[in-house]
């Protein structure tokens, strides 16, 4: 079973690393761990994001499914917290915050941004953190 210890990992591709760093961690604040010629670390809220670089990316209008990654907020802090990073910095926004299934169980606030790749990520918080998973 996972621990606080351990961490996710995914891989996604990047057209520009210099792009890829600038938007994780200058604009997100998501730390480089690690960086080669081909592929940068990322701490990424905690987990770990790697971004290999993949210059022949399509350029496509993206979608948010069937792709998409991010995290669920456990703390409405946290996401009011990185609204305001958004905003502050002019983070590139796919999708503006809305409420989803508001009056339901499931209700939660989602915010969708989009990086220099069109790798689309989204960040949520439910209202009740039973529904997280």
């Amino acid at each position: 079973m996972r621990t606080g210890r351990d961490a996710f990992h995914l891989a996604i591709p990047a057209r520009d690393l210099d792009e890829a760093a600038h938007f994780y961690w200058r604009q997100l604040g998501c730390p480089v761990a690690r960086r080669y010629e081909d592929r940068i670390t990322l701490d990424f809220f905690g987990d770990q994001v790697v971004c290999h670089l993949a210059p022949e990316t399509p350029v496509t209008e993206p979608r948010l499914y069937p792709r998409h990654f991010g995290i669920t907020f456990r703390e409405r802090a946290d996401f009011d917290n990185l609204l305001r990073l958004v905003e502050i910095r002019k983070v590139p926004v796919f999708q503006a915050a809305r409420l989803r299934f508001e009056g339901t169980v499931e209700e939660h606030t989602t915010l969708v941004l989009r990086d220099p790749t069109d790798n689309l990520l989204e960040f949520k918080h439910y209202r009740d953190p039973r529904m997280m998973y």
